[in-house]
């Protein structure tokens, strides 16, 4: 399967997933951030991230994904984790997860940029949403970052449950 690259930095490639990622998926996913704080994507078994895996790559051909894609490091190739764009009510939303091993070097924030330059570069959206646990400082500090905007701090549903999280706004383009 070709290994399609979105965009790159000089650490970091964000590129489509594909069928050689299925144990790195479950690997990245079993960390105690990942179980914390959305544990829905939390998979057990090589198996269970085969069937995500396998739903990722079609959804690249739909008009409303999710748009899951894999951050790599240059250096030695290793699958760092992810960034997505997902549809939710209010037109998208950026979501992302390093791996605890990856954590606190920059990742994220990387991933997180380059993939706005991608979808400002690429689609028509005007704007992204980012929305977190209010507990959750490391993703509130990436959307900071970023160029993120707080809109909203409070009580909302999240993985399914009501709890306080923070919803922020970026816009792409005017």
């Amino acid at each position: 399967m070709k290994k399609e690259i979105l965009i790159e930095s000089n650490r970091i490639l964000i590129r489509k997933m594909d069928t050689s990622m299925y144990e790195d998926v479950h690997l990245n996913s079993l960390d105690e951030d990942n179980r914390r704080f959305v544990p829905d994507e939390v998979f057990e078994s090589v198996e269970e991230a085969k069937e995500v895996v396998d739903f990722i790559i079609t959804a690249y051909e739909s008009e409303d994904g999710p748009f899951i894609y894999a951050i790599i490091r240059k250096a030695d190739k290793a699958n760092l984790g992810y960034v997505q764009l997902v549809k939710i009510d209010d037109g998208y939303e950026i979501g992302y997860h390093i791996a605890k091993m990856y954590t606190n070097q920059g990742y994220a924030s990387e991933a997180v940029k380059l993939f706005l330059t991608y979808l400002k570069d690429n689609t028509d959206l005007k704007k992204v949403y980012g929305i977190a646990l209010a507990s959750n400082k490391a993703s509130r500090r990436v959307l900071e970052k970023c160029g993120f905007t707080l809109i909203y701090e409070g009580v909302g549903i999240y993985q399914g449950k009501k709890r306080k999280i923070i919803k922020t706004i970026i816009n792409i383009r005017n």
